[in-house]
């Protein structure tokens, strides 16, 4: 008798199938088991409302994680910086995957890089920490530009650079490796230009806490350098106090490899790294006030002394007027 499939809840957009699906491929592979894919639309997909409004990325979270307390599936994928920073007791955190580029990208007519677009070129962005920082950045180098909120999936966002109606958007290239469109990338933004949200790039495997089968299973996919830089970047963000709309940027990386890993150098993962950095921003949307700081400690090896490496860093950007810096602060 074959043994009953695996459901895989995820939400319906292109990407979020192209991610369940190569998930539940590993863990076919895994377990030995049938994974099908369960398709559950959330308010974030249905709503047209700015994501500030209805309560930050949280919302396309929120209906898959119901979904699995109720039984009606027995794991989730989650974009991993989409999860609220706070993990209900009901549900484990299984597994966070080897984190994919967690670059922003620009996807600009004519071919053009970031730097070479044209004066009061419209750039579209949903994301308050991709304003504040590309603001920013125009600011320090003399370039005009004009940061323009949008929604949608990716080819929403990029169809507006095909009708002319914007000159540039900005997306993560993890998304568009995955839904294999990283070709139409025209410049892939430095972390120093612009540091990435929290967890970006990387996957989230939930479960029912009280299934331990479950969870030793899907803890075979989990790479714990991966888990360790999203947990003390997380921990940043709690620690701020900002919801996943707020305009928080962190990364946490291992630096004698970050160079050579954007480069795509296969010879960077054999090496042994001891120490981890954490770099840390938040800023005004229009970029004219900003608060940036790194921290670099020993990899942490716990739980922990990850949660430990964000929280002292938020605490040294809050002693800095990191606070009055969010707008609204999530309560």
């Amino acid at each position: 008798m074959t043994e009953k499939a695996l459901r895989l809840g995820t939400r319906r957009s292109k990407l979020a199938m192209a991610q369940s699906g190569q998930v539940a491929e590993t863990v076919r592979r895994v377990t030995g088991r049938p994974v099908e894919l369960v398709e559950i639309t959330t308010y974030g997909d249905v709503s047209r409302e700015a994501l500030a409004q209805i309560g930050g990325t949280g919302v396309f979270v929120t209906a898959l994680r119901d979904a699995l307390i109720r039984g009606e599936i027995d794991f989730a994928v989650h974009s991993l910086k989409d999860l609220p920073t706070t993990q209900p007791e009901e549900l484990a955190l299984a597994a966070v995957p080897v984190r994919e580029d967690p670059r922003d990208v620009i996807v600009a007519r004519d071919a053009l890089k970031f730097t070479d677009l044209p004066r009061g070129a419209r750039i579209g962005t949903g994301a308050p920490r991709r304003m504040a920082q590309l603001n920013a950045y125009a600011r320090a180098h003399g370039l005009d530009i004009e940061t323009v909120p949008i929604r949608g999936n990716v080819d929403t966002r990029i169809r507006y650079v095909h009708d002319g109606e914007l000159d540039a958007v900005v997306l993560a290239a993890a998304g568009l490796n995955r839904i294999g469109r990283i070709d139409e990338v025209t410049d892939f933004l430095s972390v120093d230009t612009v540091l990435p949200a929290p967890g970006q790039g990387a996957l989230a495997i939930e479960c029912a806490a009280d299934d331990a089968d479950l969870i030793a299973a899907l803890g075979e996919l989990d790479d714990p350098f991966t888990r360790a830089a999203v947990t003390a970047e997380r921990s940043l963000l709690a620690a701020l106090e900002a919801g996943c709309s707020a305009p928080v940027g962190a990364l946490a990386d291992l630096p004698p490899l970050s160079a050579p890993l954007e480069r795509g150098d296969p010879q960077a993962d054999g090496q042994i790294v001891k120490e981890m950095r954490l770099r840390g921003v938040v800023g005004t949307t229009d970029g004219t006030r900003m608060v940036q700081l790194s921290t670099t400690g020993p990899v942490p090896q716990t739980h922990d002394q990850a949660l430990a490496l964000g929280r002292d860093l938020a605490t040294e950007m809050l002693a800095q007027g990191a606070a009055g810096l969010m707008g609204e602060r999530a309560q």
